[in-house]
């Protein structure tokens, strides 16, 4: 296991204890997992490529990384009233409808190369961004005030990435060509 593969299994590792500092209403401790999962993330990848350690089970497992910090951090906070229900049930539609997709494609027997486009990362980036405003507010002051734009701004990325990889996924069943539905 190289050292990007495990910072990765470390910020999975990371998920219980973000869950539970937030049950156990230790928000400050929250919020330094969750700056740490997050930051492990950018550290990963940089890592895997200035040291050309790229591989598979990271190409896989990353991803799954995200997905898992963001919808358990959506879903926890929704639940304690922190985050409105609606947010968190699109933020987590938009990973189940891509998963499913994929499922959908692998069953079909269509190529498929697992790639992140430009307008994932972003929504990644806003996503955690709500997550690091939420979990730090109480230091941000007269910044609360950014709160109902940044939900629905969240929002908007989110469906329009979701809908983005939906309109990939339709054009590979259709064309059975990766090439072309990505471009």
């Amino acid at each position: 296991m190289n050292i990007p593969n495990f910072i990765t299994l470390v910020r999975i590792l990371l998920i219980p204890v973000l869950v539970i500092l937030l049950l156990e209403g230790k928000n400050d401790l929250a919020l330094i997992t969750f700056i740490i999962a997050g930051a492990s993330d950018a550290l990963d990848g940089f890592i895997a490529r200035l040291f050309k350690q790229k591989t598979a089970i990271g190409a896989f497992i990353d991803p799954i990384a995200d997905k898992l910090l963001l919808i358990t951090s959506y879903i926890t906070l929704a639940i304690f009233g922190k985050l409105p229900g609606w947010l968190a049930v699109i933020v987590v539609s938009r990973d189940v409808i891509i998963v499913t997709g994929i499922g959908i494609l692998m069953l079909n027997n269509r190529p498929l190369e697992i790639k992140p486009t430009i307008d994932s990362k972003v929504t990644t980036f806003v996503q955690l961004l709500t997550i690091l405003f939420l979990l730090g507010k109480d230091y941000l002051g007269e910044i609360n005030m950014i709160q109902t734009p940044l939900f629905y701004g969240t929002a908007l990325i989110t469906l329009y990435s979701g809908g983005h990889y939906l309109a990939i996924g339709i054009k590979i069943l259709s064309n059975n060509d990766i090439k072309s539905a990505t471009d």
